[in-house]
């Protein structure tokens, strides 16, 4: 037996029709709705909004400082959608700097890749420790105590790149670890030329080395000098090692004096033969990479040439006379 429908008058289905298109419209005005919220571009002259996500930070934690700050105005429906629309990667801890209305996905896809405030810290070649410790403790943005002057020639020079809020100590961390990961690079393609013995004296080497060296086309060959006279068992006599202990590499701003040269301190290199007891800078990759694969020649005397370089000479007699027109080029300059 058939079951019998009821039948709807005809005004009775164009009320039913109406009622789902209400529905259907509603339903479409919502997904628009999030479409929009989640999906829209802040101006391009939007002010922005910090917020500090901290480190092992939940989506809920992040979603009410977000809130707090204004840069959504329901904590709860962000952290919805960002399980249902935003994927299952992780939000990074940071500092953050959200464009006032952008949409809530682009603000979630910022933390999930990372897009955190940071400050540039750049180590010259050639910087000593003592003045590393200094730029880290001036550079604004970074957090925690002041840090100590590290261990000389522990450092690599380079540019880096820091976190707002990261601490002092793990960027100099980061900076000590990048000198022990390119010291093993380096090391491991050094040449059978080299005098250096281990990676410690390298880095004692490369620290004269580029003190000593003005121009960068002169690293290789005064790395050459210096290994010359340690095969030869002469002294380095290299100036820089004499200032160190005076100012711990600060610049001298002063002639050298006789008792300086004459001092026993275990770096002067004028008082004892072979290297000193230790780095008198943080050298940098090619003053390293110099030492380890040195020019070969036969140079044991070097002199400035008034021009940032050197005139390099392998008898004591023709070190003389370039020393005697060095001293001839000063006075004719007045200095």
């Amino acid at each position: 037996m058939r079951r019998a429908w009821p039948r709807l008058k005809a005004g009775g289905l164009r009320l039913m029709l109406c009622g789902l298109a209400v529905v259907a419209l509603l339903l479409l005005a919502a997904g628009l709705g999030v479409a929009q919220l989640w999906n829209r571009a802040a101006a391009d002259d939007a002010p922005r909004i910090e917020v500090e996500i901290p480190r092992g930070a939940s989506l809920g934690m992040a979603a009410g400082r977000l809130r707090a700050a204004g840069v959504i105005d329901h904590a709860g429906a962000f952290r919805l959608l960002a399980r249902t629309l935003g994927g299952d990667r992780e939000i990074r801890f940071g500092t953050y700097a959200f464009p006032a209305g952008d949409g809530w996905g682009h603000i979630l896809d910022r933390m999930q890749r990372g897009e955190v405030l940071t400050v540039s810290v750049t180590i010259p070649e050639g910087m000593p420790s003592i003045l590393v410790a200094e730029r880290l403790n001036a550079t604004p943005g970074l957090s925690g105590p002041p840090v100590v002057a590290p261990a000389e020639g522990s450092v690599l020079p380079d540019t880096y790149i820091a976190r707002v809020g990261e601490e002092r100590v793990e960027l100099l961390e980061r900076m000590q670890q990048a000198m022990t990961d390119e010291l093993e690079r380096l090391w491991a393609k050094r040449s059978p030329a080299t005098m250096v013995k281990t990676k410690a004296e390298a880095v004692i080497l490369a620290s004269i080395v580029e003190k000593e060296s003005g121009l960068a086309s002169e690293r290789r060959r005064i790395a050459g000098l210096y290994s010359n006279r340690l095969k030869a068992g002469m002294p380095l006599q290299a100036d820089p090692t004499v200032i160190y202990p005076v100012t711990k590499g600060r610049p001298l701003g002063r002639r050298i004096l006789q008792s300086e040269l004459n001092a026993d301190n275990g770096y002067n290199t004028y008082r004892m033969a072979g290297l000193p007891k230790g780095p008198i800078t943080n050298p940098g990759r090619e003053s390293i990479e110099a030492v380890l694969n040195p020019e070969a020649g036969e140079a044991l005397y070097m002199v400035a040439d008034g021009s940032g370089g050197h005139v390099f000479a392998r008898t004591y007699a023709e070190h003389q006379a370039n020393v005697a027109k060095w001293r001839a080029f000063r006075r004719d300059k007045g200095i």
